[in-house]
């Protein structure tokens, strides 16, 4: 079951949003303030946040500027009854996915939160394969590493045995301990499983 999070110290207008968004596929958790959020042990859990911009205590933005921290952060809506354009540009650059008006079109929010679901599905897969890669990595050692990197340029085992003045069965050991440490069988698909970092703004 997916989880949303509605983030708001207006109470009518969060009891409100959990009676439109509550679904046999779709737990819906309802906070008075961002701190509150924050102090979930589940928080991290949530699939979509809809979250006020006006709140006593932290706003909105300064949520927004918290979860940028976060290693995997869920997409947002902003909902502001006073909006304004500086604070929309705020909320876009740390990352919302939209931003709305109180009082707001209950079908076109729904639509919003639907996108955003299937939004994080997609996101959230990208980011668990990309820390499967991570992980991998760290468990090369400094040597597999540069010979990982040298099997990436396209050196053949000869070729990266007189760059690294070591041995041709050394570097026959290392090759496999890397391709079995990440899980692949040849040069062409350790080259694809770097890529999922080149692609994110990782580092092999």
């Amino acid at each position: 079951m997916q989880r949303l999070a509605v983030i708001d110290d207006d109470l009518a207008v969060r009891q409100s949003l959990l009676w439109l968004l509550e679904s046999p596929s779709l737990a819906v958790s309802g906070y008075d303030s961002a701190e509150a959020f924050l102090a979930d042990t589940t928080a991290a859990s949530c699939n979509c946040l809809i979250v006020d911009l006006r709140m006593g205590g932290m706003s909105g933005i300064m949520l927004l500027e918290k979860l940028a921290a976060w290693p995997y952060c869920p997409p947002v809506l902003m909902l502001t009854a006073h909006g304004d354009v500086p604070h929309a540009v705020a909320a876009f650059k740390q990352g919302v996915v939209d931003f709305l008006e109180k009082p707001f079109d209950d079908q076109h929010l729904l639509r919003l939160v639907e996108a955003c679901l299937a939004r994080d599905s997609e996101a959230r897969s990208r980011h668990q394969r990309r820390q499967q890669v991570q992980d991998a990595l760290q468990t090369l050692t400094e040597r597999e590493r540069e010979v990982m990197q040298l099997i990436l340029v396209g050196l053949l085992n000869k070729q990266i045995a007189e760059e690294l003045a070591i041995s041709m069965k050394t570097v026959e050991v290392h090759r496999a301990r890397v391709f079995d440490k990440m899980g692949v069988k040849s040069a062409v698909e350790l080259a694809g499983l770097i890529s999922i970092l080149d692609s994110q703004g990782g580092k092999a």
